[in-house]
């Protein structure tokens, strides 16, 4: 997969990741998942699996 496109889609999941944890610990609200410590778990998840697929992203491209 070409390299701008794992870069877009770990931005793209880590900002998700950072909404649903917000809305997970209440900050956010007006949705089923405000308050909801299940989902600020599974925005962690996905907040740091992005974070994680950019970090990986940008040190691959750096080492050619």
């Amino acid at each position: 997969m070409k390299r701008w496109v794992l870069l877009a889609l770990g931005v793209l999941l880590a900002l998700i990741g950072a909404v649903w944890v917000l809305q997970g610990v209440g900050v956010l609200g007006g949705s089923f998942m405000t308050g909801s410590k299940l989902w600020f778990l599974i925005g962690l998840v996905a907040l740091l699996g992005g974070v994680l697929l950019v970090a990986g992203t940008a040190r691959r491209s750096s080492g050619r």
